[in-house]
């Protein structure tokens, strides 16, 4: 059985009559990472603040290793929190900014001395504890930040958004840095973002919020392949949704007219009815192309005539824009090496039914 660390138990949250948090059940095992991933306003850093003890429930229970602490003061949690701004004293040193929740605990100087020394040395910083926040890169100060909220061995760590003000090849760096330590020391980790491709990298799972709920919650790979509604396929990458009609189901599979006219086949029936109006989320690296229109002669699975309206050269991959039938649209991400397709030429997108998800409209 799996032992819980952490669970939120019909917890909401009101400032007046705003409701930000929505009746919202989780439950995060012992060592897991979880990422609480939504846009600006859905609920996922009031939620951490919660946890952290920084807000309030209005209702609901928030228990730690069975034990409620909706009314325990924030610095008897037990947690490790890193926020985006770093938080850093700015006249202390790396060392004293690191220790300094130990000292706030009555740990001897001793002591504190070897922690600190082994969490910097953790975070590749030991060289550097007698030098100021204001001499460090901001990689460099997050990382002191992430050894600060080590350094008194935390039952959980939370972090919001803490990898937000880096640039882009520093963020992906610390990434599969805190992955990385998440891994070794086995720690309980909340983090909160609206970054897709940071919670795919970091998470064990990913809860994807909206309107102060949960809209599905599941390992990176099944939130990404299988989206439970349009919002979260729409969030989690890049998809192309194409609205259409259920014409036939069967035992393993089912036929879709889309609106622009095409038929194609998308693998499993469950919950749907002949006459439903439905929409495929197609993701843009399970399309390939042809030349010429479709004829299906030869080509595994669907198969859709379509143009070329644009192609962009993206380093890693082609990125195609083409034109369907009836005004549809469609982005297809082509391998770097792929032949590029010109403008305005004719077409085949084609497809497996296993490539494609259904979602109820």
């Amino acid at each position: 059985m799996a032992e819980f660390r952490i669970r939120f138990d019909g917890v909401s949250k009101y400032y007046g009559q705003q409701c930000v948090v929505d009746k919202l059940r989780l439950d995060i095992e012992k060592g897991e990472f979880v990422s609480l991933l939504g846009p600006s306003g859905s609920g996922k850093t009031t939620l951490l603040m919660m946890l952290a003890g920084f807000e309030t429930a209005t209702e609901g229970q928030i228990l730690v290793d069975g034990y409620r602490v909706n009314d325990v003061p924030s610095h008897k949690r037990d947690m490790g929190v890193v926020f985006q701004n770093y938080a850093l004293f700015p006249h202390m040193t790396v060392g004293a900014n690191v220790a300094f929740p130990l000292q706030m605990r009555g740990i001897s100087r001793a002591e504190i001395a070897d922690r600190v020394k082994t969490a910097l040395d953790m975070v590749q910083l030991g060289a550097l504890a007698e030098r100021k926040p204001s001499q460090l890169s901001g990689g460099q100060q997050q990382r002191v930040a992430l050894a600060r909220a080590l350094v008194f061995e935390p039952r959980v760590v939370l972090m919001d958004e803490p990898l937000g003000a880096l640039d882009k090849n520093l963020r992906e760096q610390m990434q599969l840095d805190i992955r990385a330590l998440h891994q070794r020391l086995g720690l309980t980790i909340v983090f909160v973002t609206h970054d897709q491709g940071e919670a795919l990298t970091m998470s064990d799972r990913i809860a994807v919020f909206n309107k102060g709920k949960i809209e599905q919650i599941g390992t990176p790979r099944h939130v990404y392949d299988e989206p439970a509604t349009r919002f979260v396929a729409e969030f989690i990458g890049e998809t192309n949704l194409i609205d259409g009609t259920v014409e036939t189901v069967e035992p393993a599979s089912a036929v879709i007219r889309l609106n622009g006219g095409d038929i194609v086949r998308v693998a499993g029936s469950g919950g749907l009815a002949a006459g439903q109006g439905i929409s495929v989320s197609l993701r843009p690296e399970r399309l390939s192309l042809t030349d010429g229109p479709a004829t299906n002669a030869g080509l595994p699975g669907n198969a859709i005539s379509a143009t070329v309206t644009d192609c962009v050269y993206q380093g890693d991959h082609l990125r195609v824009q083409l034109a369907g039938p009836s005004e549809a649209s469609y982005v297809v991400r082509l391998d770097r090496r792929s032949p590029e397709p010109q403008r305005g030429a004719q077409v085949t997108a084609f497809f497996s039914p296993e490539d494609c998800k259904v979602i109820a409209s």
